[in-house]
């Protein structure tokens, strides 16, 4: 293989329906993300963006009917989690190292929040994403955050040798 093709990140390699395997990836084989119902909208390479709709079992003040905040921090975390993914240049499994939330205001109740995330340096070692939750205008967050994720944790990459072979033999129909 030649130089280029070395340094092409697993985003760039995996054929076929991105948003269906990333949805794979980083909701339906996630325990937590599940349970929330995480729903993946959009994914390219640095970024990705998710939906969290509104569900009365997530509401954290039953007077008000507004979404807990830990389930927007939970989105927040794995959209960026899922931004770092997409940067990847080999299969590793990761881990959030620090996540700092800023909550500017709270969801509006009965609406679905969404989440952009953007991966914007990786280092060997550590990558550094941005993110926000909003209702539609990311002008106007519901909170913003600011994430660190440390590389070759533990563990089995989500977007590991396996999964990656997976998605390649789906593309070809196999």
């Amino acid at each position: 293989m030649g130089d280029e093709s070395r340094h092409k990140t697993i985003f760039e390699v995996v054929p076929g329906d991105k948003l269906e395997l990333f949805q794979k990836w980083f909701s339906d084989t996630i325990p937590h993300n599940k349970a929330l119902g995480l729903v993946v909208t959009a994914v390219r390479k640095g970024g990705a963006t998710m939906r969290l709709d509104w569900q009365p079992h997530l509401v954290g003040n039953p007077e008000t009917g507004v979404l807990h905040g830990g389930a927007i921090t939970a989105m927040l975390d794995s959209c960026s989690g899922m931004a770092v993914a997409t940067v990847l240049t080999k299969a590793q499994p990761f881990a959030t190292l620090d996540l700092r939330i800023d909550y500017v205001h709270p969801a509006t109740p009965g609406q679905p929040v969404l989440a952009e995330a953007e991966c914007y340096r990786l280092t060997s070692n550590v990558a550094f994403t941005r993110a926000v939750a909003h209702h539609g205008d990311p002008k106007d967050p519901i909170a913003a955050s600011a994430g660190t994720f440390m590389l070759g944790t533990k563990g089995k990459a989500a977007v590991g040798p396996h999964a990656v072979r997976v998605a390649a033999e789906k593309g070809r129909g196999a």
